[in-house]
């Protein structure tokens, strides 16, 4: 427990402002990031423990004070019985709806990407003791893919008073109640493909929920994004992927892709190494009443997540049969060592969930690749594509 408590302090120092809860299966990306003008410092939760994390400060306090409790089985119970008796139409709550849309999403994806690669995912369905559980659908070793991972998760549990005061502070619409009920879901995704031209990608998109005693929705938030991360640049890839992702967002407000893509290059960034993880694109996180209503923050997020196949399979079909050599292949390994450094050095939510009891390690870490190097003192050709994907790196580009 000490050990636990040392390193949610220093992750606590080095990100001010705690914020919310969400958690997510396989592993939700997460951080505060900039708002229209000025950055807005947070953490994202990791209230997977049933599977992944999401750094927050109830996960913060779910490492180091117990003050969120998995037991909201009468919620969870009701809300089964709903799904089971009356389905799920347009008049159901908010967490419902959602489910409902985000499995339907990771079922079209996964059969797409089962058609470009020609090997199927591997399905894994688990089930959380006091409500919830999740689908992790993973490929190994495929034709495409060397390592792909669309991992779903949902959790119940109840909130004491410490944790429902911090959210408070960026919650206004939340209640001052001794214990509140929660609702946490997410699908994230993490595709690693084999061939050096081909760009890894990662998505995430989540909900969280607080209710009331007869389960009526209390205050809720939405987050996500997806991100770009090639080996070898191709303008024309990047800009395809920014452009639909902007299409999406301008549907909503024209203020949302410049705003969120600021963001996604603030927070997938090796600070240490004071360059991106990859090229970028959008990423949010906290978009509650404050922001817009639920309907229409539910329709951004559909948009968004719908834009994931039309921004991807394009660029992975056109580089996944290109020839490489193996000293491309090994640039690609050394890229994929700075992907893992990122996860383990500055992700937040990957260092909660490690610090969790309970949490499902395997679904943490289920967005590393396969294989990666870390090369003493390596460093690129100057002028050459290697370089240039660095320069990039090191100064993000406006694509779109």
């Amino acid at each position: 427990m000490a050990s636990r408590h040392r390193v949610a302090q220093q992750l606590l120092r080095s990100r001010p402002r705690l914020q919310h809860t969400t958690r997510h299966t396989s592993r939700l990306f997460s951080s505060r990031g900039p708002s229209a003008s000025t950055p807005r410092p947070t953490l994202l939760s990791a209230a997977a423990i049933g599977a992944v994390s999401l750094a927050s400060v109830a996960a913060y306090n779910m490492a180091v004070a117990d003050p969120i409790h998995m037991e909201a089985r009468s919620v969870a119970d009701a809300d089964e019985r709903r799904k089971r008796e009356q389905g799920v139409d347009d008049q159901s709550p908010m967490r419902l709806r959602m489910e409902k849309f985000i499995r339907e999403q990771q079922e079209h994806i996964v059969s797409e990407l089962e058609m470009i690669d020609g090997k199927r995912f591997k399905r894994d369905e688990w089930q959380r003791p006091h409500g919830g559980g999740g689908l992790s659908c993973v490929l190994q070793e495929g034709n495409v893919f060397e390592k792909a991972g669309v991992n779903i998760s949902v959790v119940y549990g109840t909130l004491n008073p410490q944790a429902i005061k911090a959210m408070k502070a960026n919650h206004k619409t939340m209640d001052d109640d001794e214990a509140l009920d929660f609702y946490a879901l997410g699908l994230s995704m993490v595709l690693h493909p084999k061939n050096p031209m081909a760009p890894t990608v990662h998505l995430n998109y989540r909900y969280f929920e607080t209710m009331r005693a007869d389960g009526t929705s209390q205050a809720w938030w939405f987050g996500g994004g997806a991100d770009l991360t090639p080996s070898y640049l191709f303008d024309e890839d990047a800009v395809h992927f920014h452009k639909t992702l902007k299409e999406a967002c301008d549907k909503h407000d024209k203020t949302y892709y410049p705003r969120f893509k600021k963001w996604c290059d603030e927070y997938f960034s090796n600070k240490h190494r004071g360059e991106t993880r990859g090229v970028g694109g959008i990423f949010f996180d906290d978009l509650d009443a404050a922001e817009a209503d639920a309907e229409n923050t539910f329709a951004f997020i559909q948009d968004c997540l719908k834009s994931f196949l039309p921004s991807y399979v394009p660029i992975i079909n056109r580089r996944k049969d290109m020839p490489f050599t193996e000293k491309e292949k090994e640039w690609q390994q050394v890229r994929r060592g700075r992907y893992v450094e990122f996860n383990l050095v500055h992700d937040r939510g990957t260092a909660f969930g490690l610090n969790v009891p309970g949490s499902r390690v395997e679904s943490i870490l289920m967005t590393l690749p396969l294989t990666a190097q870390w090369r003493y003192m390596y460093e690129p050709d100057p002028k050459s594509r290697e370089q240039r994907l660095l320069d990039v790196l090191r100064d993000p580009k406006e694509w779109v």
